[in-house]
């Protein structure tokens, strides 16, 4: 298993699905595809090479304000720690590659965005 610190930049590929453990802690996933696009002299146009996919999982706070914030296409930005795990069931093998969330925020390049946060009332406020 590897561990690393990275930022990807991507768009949300599934709606974002939120759970709550019994012990109270809130857990939002979603799957982030990011793109390989490289300019095609030929045909004088940019095309997509490959695509990576990510699951993203983000706890506590920024696991409510990522259910309330991002559905399926949004343009985002998610800096974490990456994980890499092997797997293995009957005859099939894989490998999984997740990022734990500590930071996630829209991709500004496609558009402009309003931050809303929480009063110690619990009463939503623009900043």
């Amino acid at each position: 298993m590897t561990t690393d610190s990275i930022t990807l930049t991507g768009h949300v590929g599934t709606d974002p699905r939120h759970l709550v453990t019994g012990e109270g802690v809130p857990i939002t996933s979603f799957r982030v595809a990011t793109d390989t696009r490289r300019y095609d002299s030929d045909t004088e146009k940019w095309v997509t090479t490959d695509t990576n996919w990510y699951t993203v999982t983000c706890f506590r706070q920024l696991a409510l304000n990522t259910a309330r914030s991002l559905t399926k296409g949004d343009p985002v930005i998610v800096v974490g720690t990456l994980h890499v795990r092997e797997w293995e069931q009957d005859e099939r093998k894989g490998i999984n590659v997740e990022l734990e969330a500590h930071n996630i925020g829209p991709d500004l390049r496609f558009g402009a965005a309003i931050l809303t946060g929480t009063n110690s009332n619990g009463e939503e406020e623009q900043f």
